[in-house]
C-alpha cells in the first residue's frame, strides 16, 4: 500500500514535514448480498463505483440536493466537481494552495475550502464554479463548517492553534478563537449554538459557544483525535481518535464521553447519515470504512475501499457514501443497504437517486 501523504505523527506536504499531530416496496428492491445476521438490521455496504480525481484527494462534500460532490486535490491545488447522477468529474477547478477541508453552504450556492498551504480559506460559486473570493485565515487551515443559517464559517488553523470565523456576507473574519493545541476537524451543531473542534495536539474537543464565540467546555477523548461530526438530532458528537483507533462518542447534553467504539487502523474522517442511524469512518492505514451503528455504538461493518482513505459524506437522501483515497487518487462510492435477514436492499434504488451499478434506475 502506498500511504502517499499519510503518517502516524506527521503532516508531509510539497515536500515539507509538518510537525503536526494531524495523524493523521412498491417497488422490488434490489438485493445486494446475503447478511447472515438473523433477523436485525445489518449493514449491506457495496462499493458499486470508483471515480479517478486530481492528486492527492482528501476533503469531500455533498451539495444539499444531492447532485455534485465536491473533492479537495491537496497536491492539485484543486476541486474535482463529481456529478452524481453518472458518478463522472464535470469540472475540476484550480483552488488554493493545498485545498484539504471543503464545505457546500447550506443553500447549495457556495464552497468553502481550507487550503493549508496558503492560509486563506476559497469561496467557489456552484453554479459556474468560479472562484468568487479568497478570504486570509490562520497558518495551516485543515477543517471548515458553516453554520446552518450559513451566516458564518468556522475554520481551524493548525499551526495557530485557534479558530478562525468568518461572517459569509462579507467574507471576512470577524473573529479568532483559542482552541486546543493543533485543531483539525470542527463542526456546527444543527441548531447553531455550538462548534465542536477536535483538537489532535491535545487530545481534546473544545466547545464553541456561537454566541459570543467563546470555548464553554473542553471534553477529553482519545490519541490524535482528528475530525469530528454530529448527529442530525444535535444530541452526540463523534470524533475520531487517529492514534487509539477508535471513535468517542459525546454526549451534547452534559458534553461527556459516553463510549468509545473500537474502528479500524488509522481512523481520520466521519460522517453520520442523514436518518442519524449511522457513522462512517475512514481507516486511513487499513484502506477501509468501518460502519457504526448508533443505536448501540458497534460496528457492524467494515468496507474495504481505496488506497488512504480520508475525506468521507454521506448523500442528503442517505443512499451513497462518498470517500477519498488519497493514496490512488480515487473516490469510492459505496451504495447503503440495510438488511433483513439475508434481504439485503440498497436505499438508493428504491429512492431513485441512485447511479451506477447497484441501482434499479442505471
Amino acid at each position: 500500500m502506498n500511504h502517499r501523504g499519510s503518517s502516524h505523527g506527521y503532516l508531509t506536504f510539497r515536500g515539507r514535514v509538518r510537525r503536526l499531530v494531524f495523524g493523521l416496496a412498491a417497488i422490488a428492491p434490489m438485493v445486494l448480498g446475503m447478511a447472515g445476521a438473523g433477523a436485525g438490521t445489518a449493514a449491506a455496504d457495496t462499493v458499486i463505483d470508483t471515480i479517478s480525481v486530481g492528486e492527492d484527494p482528501f476533503g469531500v462534500a455533498v451539495s444539499p440536493d444531492g447532485s455534485h460532490v465536491y473533492v479537495t486535490n491537496t497536491r492539485g491545488d484543486s476541486i474535482s466537481v463529481i456529478e452524481t447522477a453518472g458518478n463522472s468529474v464535470a469540472g475540476t477547478p484550480t483552488i488554493g494552495d493545498g485545498p484539504y477541508g471543503v464545505a457546500v453552504s447550506p443553500d447549495g450556492s457556495r464552497v468553502y475550502v481550507a487550503n493549508s498551504g496558503s492560509a486563506s480559506v476559497s469561496v467557489m460559486e456552484t453554479g459556474t464554479n468560479a472562484l468568487v473570493d479568497t478570504v486570509t485565515v490562520g497558518e495551516f487551515p485543515i477543517g471548515v463548517a458553516p453554520t446552518p443559517d450559513g451566516s458564518h464559517v468556522y475554520t481551524t488553523n493548525v499551526s495557530d492553534d485557534d479558530v478562525s470565523v468568518i461572517e459569509t456576507a462579507g467574507n471576512t473574519v470577524v473573529g479568532t478563537i483559542d482552541a486546543g493545541r493543533a485543531p483539525n476537524g470542527v463542526a456546527v451543531s444543527p441548531d447553531g449554538s455550538r462548534a465542536y473542534v477536535a483538537n489532535a495536539g491535545s487530545a481534546s474537543v473544545s466547545v464553541i459557544e456561537t454566541v459570543g464565540n467563546s470555548v464553554v467546555d473542553t471534553v477529553g477523548v482519545g490519541v490524535a483525535p482528528q475530525f469530528v461530526a454530529v448527529s442530525p438530532d444535535g444530541s452526540r458528537v463523534y470524533v475520531t481518535n487517529n492514534l487509539d483507533n477508535s471513535v468517542s462518542v459525546i454526549e451534547t447534553v452534559g458534553n461527556s464521553v459516553v463510549a468509545t467504539v473500537p474502528v479500524g487502523d488509522g481512523p481520520t474522517v466521519l460522517a453520520v447519515t442523514p436518518d442519524g442511524s449511522r457513522v462512517y469512518v475512514t481507516n486511513t492505514f487499513a484502506d477501509s470504512v468501518s460502519v457504526i451503528e448508533t443505536a448501540g455504538n458497534t460496528v457492524i461493518d467494515t468496507i474495504p475501499v481505496g488506497d488512504s482513505p480520508n475525506g468521507v459524506a454521506v448523500t442528503p437522501d442517505g443512499s451513497r457514501v462518498y470517500v477519498a483515497n488519497m493514496g490512488d487518487d480515487t473516490v469510492s462510492v459505496i451504495a447503503v443497504g440495510k438488511c433483513l435477514g439475508s434481504l439485503c436492499i440498497d436505499l438508493g434504488s428504491l429512492t431513485g437517486s441512485g447511479s451506477g451499478t447497484g441501482s434499479m434506475f442505471s
